[in-house]
């Protein structure tokens, strides 16, 4: 009696058509997820994807005590040190303080680093005159320490904008490892190193302008 008020679940007539056409929609669909992992972008050599479009690294010796810091300044006068990290497009990314309090992070445990290092990146394009100091902090002995500062413009490829090393002997000096110019689009237009007091500039902005 229920039946025929067609309260009742009836099972449908099977149709081989509609089922064949389900399957082949369902091989269509994973040939197309196919098809877009085989037309991915392959990586290309000596592209680098980074923020940075130029990269400024300062080494000494490894497992070295004493303490070098790097200055950086901008066309705009911006300047990252040690005291401020970040100013205008430039970051000071890593500070390194040489034997003291040098650690890194391995597997949760903080373990002393034996690299001296200190990285600066350019993450914009400011056209003009960018120049980089080494300032010899503080020295645990009296033999000169080789410093070297490399500085790689990223975009569109790496290239080596300058690498050169220096000797510094006693606390307190400060040398200009090199200045070094770009035009609007971050072509290098001039590189040297005509020395340049950028403490002095701290102290005395309109003192050390040249």
């Amino acid at each position: 009696m229920i039946d025929e008020f067609d309260l009742m679940p009836r099972d449908e007539p099977f149709d081989p058509f509609a089922v064949m056409l389900f399957k082949a929609l369902q091989v269509l669909a994973f040939l197309f997820f196919i098809a877009l992992l085989a037309i991915a972008p392959d990586a290309k050599d000596g592209k680098i994807d980074s923020k940075a479009e130029f990269l400024v690294t300062m080494t000494w010796p490894d497992q070295h005590p004493d303490d070098f810091d790097m200055f950086v300044q901008d066309p705009l006068g911006n300047m990252v040190w040690y005291r401020r990290r970040e100013a205008g497009f430039m970051v000071l990314d890593r500070d390194d303080r040489g034997g003291a309090n040098d650690f890194i992070l391995v597997n949760g445990h903080k373990v002393l680093s034996p690299i001296r290092q200190e990285i600066v990146s350019i993450r914009g394009i400011v056209a003009g005159e960018y120049t980089v100091n080494v300032y010899h902090f503080v020295a645990m002995g009296r033999e000169p320490v080789p410093v070297s500062v490399k500085v790689e413009k990223l975009n569109p490829t790496v290239q080596v904008v300058h690498y050169d090393t220096m000797m510094l002997e006693r606390a307190g000096t400060e040398r200009t490892a090199v200045r070094f110019s770009i035009n609007d689009s971050g072509a290098i237009i001039d590189v040297n190193s005509h020395e340049k007091s950028l403490l002095q500039t701290l102290r005395n902005p309109r003192r050390n302008a040249g």
